[in-house]
Formats: structure tokens, sequence, C-alpha cells
């Protein structure tokens, strides 16, 4: 991949420490006041994410769900638009695999660890199905030491305190889903009989276990659209009307609307959010509307409804000028990571909406 710094967004983001950086790629600090594009540019969204995965990689080494993990699992359903993903971003997930599996199962259960291990293997079902178009040893392995480490009730260990993308046991266990779904051939070749009985204790949990948060019930419905036998066709439905109900006048949807304060996690971003000049009305971002229209999709929507439309236009319309969507972080007002699910998801939705173009003449980054 090509190094390239970013000069084309505002000086005046230059002045706090850049999100992404390594080498000469510089990624500028994420913000509210970054300018607006006056026209939606799938080469500079496709940019920011290249260059923040790889800068993530070279400079931390690590898997982590608001990045190399984000990249993973939505990057190689873009390949027919963007070209092939980054075989870097992949190596680094194997060889994290690698290390991983030389340790005990009770130092895995600590910290991220489970998270990561749980975002490696659904990172490695993704391009196995969207790369490659076969199961590799690498995601046999993943999912493996993912169900090895699974808990009695079916879900995985978790901080519980970095919403959303790793703020509950639920909200991991439906990534779980998704990538046991996704593997392809995986469920349908298995014959051991534990692991049998660990992917059936996994639904179990998510059928019968009430999510902690309207943040749990989207991303429940989106493993659904993956792990078909899931739920119920009446269930599904009235996770799609619980989306409806949360779009926002402008079309987009607001993150903060899905959960109060105390039940993000361990309730320990509640002061924050509470202290928010908007958090009696809070604005559409990036991550949410991208996630809600792609799951709007997934889960059979057509793209023609006006409310989706709606949605549609407003992914469109509201891309700064470093190619990604504004999101405010939950956590801190520091690096803004969830910007990076926060373009990587819109990016995924527009292609669902048939809005981006089919073919692309890129090559492999």
């Amino acid at each position: 991949m090509k190094k390239i710094l970013l000069l084309f967004v505002t000086p005046a983001l230059f002045a706090a420490s850049p999100q992404y950086q390594s080498g000469e790629i510089i990624v500028p600090a994420a913000s509210a006041q970054e300018t607006v594009l006056k026209q939606f540019s799938l080469e500079k969204a496709d940019q920011y994410l290249e260059q923040g995965a790889a800068a993530w990689t070279r400079k931390r080494g690590c898997v982590t769900c608001h990045t190399t993990g984000t990249y993973m699992q939505i990057r190689p359903e873009l390949t027919p638009i963007l070209g092939n993903p980054s075989q870097e971003i992949h190596e680094l997930l194997t060889g994290e695999l690698t290390e991983l599996r030389k340790q005990k199962v009770a130092d895995l259960n600590k910290g991220t660890k489970p998270a990561q291990v749980i975002y490696i293997a659904a990172g490695l079902a993704e391009w196995d199905l969207h790369v490659t178009k076969k199961l590799s040893a690498e995601t046999k392995a993943a999912l493996g030491l993912m169900f090895g480490i699974q808990q009695k009730s079916g879900t995985w260990g978790s901080l519980d305190c970095w919403p959303p993308l790793e703020s509950s046991a639920f909200q991991e266990a439906t990534v779980a889903a998704m990538a046991v779904a996704t593997a392809p051939g995986w469920v349908a070749g298995l014959k051991d009989k534990e692991t049998k009985a660990r992917v059936a204790a996994l639904q179990k949990y998510l059928r019968e276990t009430a999510p902690p948060n309207d943040y749990g019930s989207v991303v429940l419905l989106w493993a659904s659209t993956r792990m078909k036998d899931l739920l119920s066709p009446q269930r599904r439905s009235e996770l799609v009307e619980l989306l409806w109900q949360h779009q926002r006048k402008d079309g987009g949807w607001s993150l903060r609307t899905f959960s109060t304060p105390e039940k993000w996690g361990r309730g320990n971003r509640a002061a924050k959010l509470r202290a928010e000049p908007e958090f009696k009305n809070p604005l559409s971002d990036g991550h949410m509307t991208g996630l809600a229209v792609l799951v709007l999709r997934e889960a059979g929507v057509q793209v023609n409804d006006p409310r989706l439309q709606k949605g549609i236009q407003w992914l469109l319309t509201n891309q700064r000028e470093s190619g990604r969507w504004w999101t405010r972080s939950l956590n801190t007002d520091k690096t803004h990571y969830i910007t990076y699910s926060g373009t990587a998801y819109p990016l995924l939705a527009l292609m669902k909406c048939g809005v981006l173009p089919k073919k692309s003449a890129k090559v492999e980054h």
C-alpha cells in the first residue's frame, strides 16, 4: 500500500493529535467542526479506511474492535467495489491468532482478549466468504479457539466498558454468531458434538437473553440476518420496527438514542453523556446511520422505501473532508475511533443500496 499524507482536510484539524499516525501516514483528528464534503467521495472514504487500519497495525500491532476488527468485519464484503482488502491486516489477524492460541484459557478470558478472539474469527470468516471464497484453516482455528473460551451461559467475557463495540457480553455474542454463520461451510461440516453443543448454547443465549439496550436489539437483528434460524419472523419484524422508531427527522439515526447513559456498558460514561450539550436532542451520526441502513437492507427492507431513502440521502450528504463520517465517541473526547466504524458501516450500507458502482478498476491494496 502506498503511504499517503492526508493534506486535503481543514488545517485547524492538525492542531489536535492525529487520530492515526505511523510513518508517513497521518490521519488528522476527528472533529465535529470538520467540513462536510460538497459531493460524496468513495475514494476518500476508501483512503480513510485503508490508512487508518494500516497506521494502527504498524504502530499498535494489535487487533482491536474499533479499527482492525471493524476493517476485517466490513471491508472484505466491499471487495467488488474497492478491490481486495489489505493483506497486511489479514496477516495481523492471523499472527495474533497464532499468539493467542499459545495462551491458557484462563488468560484468554482476561481483559479485551475475548473480544479480540471473537473479532479475529469474524474477520477471517468474512475474508473467506468474500475474498478466497473458501473456508481456511486459520478461520477454523479461530472459531475453535473462540468456542474454547465460551462460558457455560453461551456468551463470552467482556470488559463492558467500551461502548458500543465492546459494551456488553451480549454484543460480543452477536459478533460470534455472525462469525459462525459467515464462515463458508463451517456449520454444515461440524462433526464434533461438543462444538455443536456450544453453537446451540450461543443460539439459546441470544434467543433467551434480553438485549441490554436498543443497540443490543439492533446487533441481534443483524446477527439474525446471517444466522437465519436464530429468531422467529415475528421477532425480526419487531426489531425492524424498533429501528424505524429511532429514525431522526433528518433521515439519519443517532447512536445516543439507542441506550440510556446508565446502560452503556457499566454506566461508567453516564456523567459524560449527560453533560453533552445535545443530550436531549442528539444529532444523527455516521456509525448509527450506516449500521441502521445496513441492517435494514439485510433484513429485507426494499431500497425504494421512502424512509430508507432518507437514510441514504443523509449518508450521501454528511461525509467529511477526510472521507469519514462524524460520530462522537461515547467514551472520551480525544480520538473518536468510533468514526472508523462510522465510515465502514456507511460504505457497506451504500453498496447494499446499490448507490456505489458495481465494478472497480482498483488494484489490490
